[in-house]
């Protein structure tokens, strides 16, 4: 499990650790950290050009302290000081000592760089960046696009550290060196698509169990992938209700079935308009005409992918009912929070973020520059799990508990923005909770499924909604295997 924590919490983590350390000790760990990583971008260290972007905190220091170990193996290093009397005096005197330089003209040296090293701002760094920084960000910009690679110390600047958050110019790293702990912004749009490859230096710190972030990896999902017992039967396994799909969009019905078919469960009943599409396609569905409560027994539901106007009679009498239930698409338009807050059973709602936003009232941009803010407050509006597509994934439990972390994906492509992608998804995390998985894990094993699975069906080039379906298969025998 990948975890990632708010900037008090690191903080706090820090100021404990360097209370038992020698003064400087956890700077120098982390400028080793930092020069190390450097030196492997670099490949060659002796005669290289390394310019540093250095500001008044902490992460100038860390930036300065690297740059004069790479001085002492051959390197050219050159410090451009944001704010020359309040850069961190004992890692300017320690470059200096080293052989690096001050520079009379910034942006010549800059011109000249094989590597930047970007420490202008920290994890403190709120509200985007002052004009003199911007200056200087965009003249570094410059020199990686004239080849320079880019380094960023803890998270590139002008990103906010707890939220994701990008207050208009930002440092693009290609890789980022993070200290102690990942930081919620390296993980989560759009912030990540300013940090490149990401390198963790252990501190030392000790942190808490629960994070305010995390990523599923590899062992944890194969930890919670449902597996059948010598005694297992359908019923057993979990049969899932899938309640999609309307004259207009049969499409919708077939791919969502696809997903909950290729998601474990042990049979599917399906309810709607679309169930000669879906029989013609999946002759072992159990298929029904409705209404979804007098369907047959189900251990889960998911309604709304392609209801359009069938949605109203069928939301309600969906969510009426004591089993789990995954609300998408057409059905999310239906919702009273006083509703899914007084059920019983869990619901996990995945909207994308123009659903988002009109469930929150707001507008989508206000959506994606905020995805960690969103999913919160609208996990807490209707007191549900929510899944918050998109092309980092985020998944929040019930009710935006304080403290309790929130999932995001890291696997997927942006080849999985294509109609119908949705669909699978809902099917196959309404399987996932047919199975017995809570909502979080159901979510969140599910994104990472069909995240993996766009991957393995694109191989970098367009792919459909059914190419990723059935990529499933093969993702979780790699995953179980």
């Amino acid at each position: 499990m990948r975890r990632a924590y708010s900037v008090e919490t690191v903080r706090n983590a820090e100021r404990e650790l360097m209370a038992r350390l020698p003064e400087g000790a956890l700077m120098q760990r982390a400028a080793a950290g930092l020069a190390a990583a450097c030196a492997g971008l670099l490949g060659r260290v002796y005669g290289a050009r390394v310019v540093l972007l250095v500001g008044s905190g902490d992460n100038g220091g860390d930036a300065l302290y690297a740059g004069a170990r790479l001085a002492r193996r051959g390197a050219g290093v050159a410090a451009v000081l944001l704010a020359p009397d309040r850069a961190h005096a004992g890692g300017l005197a320690a470059l200096r000592a080293a052989g690096g330089q001050v520079p009379g003209d910034p942006y010549a040296a800059l011109t000249r760089a094989n590597l930047l090293v970007d420490g202008i701002t920290g994890i403190g760094g709120r509200g985007g960046l002052r004009e003199d920084a911007v200056a200087l960000v965009r003249a570094a910009q410059s020199a990686r696009d004239a080849g320079a690679a880019l380094v960023a110390v803890d998270l590139p600047s002008g990103v906010e550290a707890d939220t994701g958050q990008v207050r208009g110019t930002c440092v693009r790293a290609d890789a980022t060196v993070t200290f102690g702990t990942y930081k919620p912004g390296l993980l989560i749009d759009p912030a990540r698509e300013y940090v490149g490859a990401t390198r963790l230096v252990d501190l030392g710190l000790d942190l808490p169990v629960e994070a305010d972030v995390e990523a599923l990896q590899h062992a944890d999902v194969a930890a919670l992938l449902p597996s059948p017992g010598a005694e297992s039967d359908k019923y057993r396994r979990g049969v899932v209700g899938v309640v999609a799909g309307s004259a207009r969009y049969p499409g919708a019905a077939v791919l969502a079935v696809a997903g909950a078919l290729r998601g474990g469960a042990g049979a599917v009943r399906y309810v709607g308009p679309g169930g000669d599409a879906v029989i013609a396609r999946y002759p072992e569905v159990l298929v029904h005409a409705g209404p979804p409560g007098k369907a047959g027994r189900v251990q889960a539901w998911v309604v709304g992918p392609g209801l359009g106007d069938d949605a109203e009679g069928v939301v309600g009498d969906v969510l009426a009912s004591d089993v789990p239930v995954l609300v998408d698409a057409d059905g999310l338009r239906l919702l009273d929070p006083a509703t899914v807050r007084a059920r019983s059973a869990p619901t996990l709602l995945t909207p994308h973020a123009g659903e988002a936003a009109a469930l929150l009232g707001v507008a989508r941009e206000e959506v994606e520059s905020a995805r960690l803010v969103s999913v919160r407050e609208l996990a807490a509006m209707y007191g549900a799990t929510v899944l918050l597509k998109g092309s980092t994934t985020l998944v929040a439990p019930a009710g935006g508990v304080e403290g309790a972390p929130v999932r995001v994906n890291p696997t997927g492509t942006p080849w999985l923005a294509t109609a119908g992608s949705g669909d699978v998804l809902s099917g196959l995390a309404g399987a996932l909770l047919a199975a017995g998985l809570d909502a979080v894990d159901a979510g969140s094993v599910a994104a990472y499924l069909h995240g993996l699975a766009g991957r393995r069906a694109a191989s970098g080039a367009p792919v459909a909604a059914h190419d990723v379906a059935a990529a499933l298969p093969g993702v979780w025998r790699g995953l179980a295997g």
